[in-house]
């Protein structure tokens, strides 16, 4: 894995685990939840996050 994923992994799982703590905390819902995880897929291009 070079740096450059790596970062993006990382910045992947970072903002993965906000939008979680935002639906266990009803903030969004389970709709919201899953267009926010297809943006950061779609943004961050994880190597292993978006499998």
């Amino acid at each position: 894995m070079t740096q450059h994923q790596f970062q993006r992994e990382k910045n992947y799982r970072v903002s993965i685990a906000i939008a979680k703590v935002m639906i266990l905390r009803k903030l969004i819902n389970e709709k919201e939840y899953s267009k926010i995880e297809t943006m950061l897929i779609t943004r961050y291009k994880p190597v292993f996050g978006g499998l």
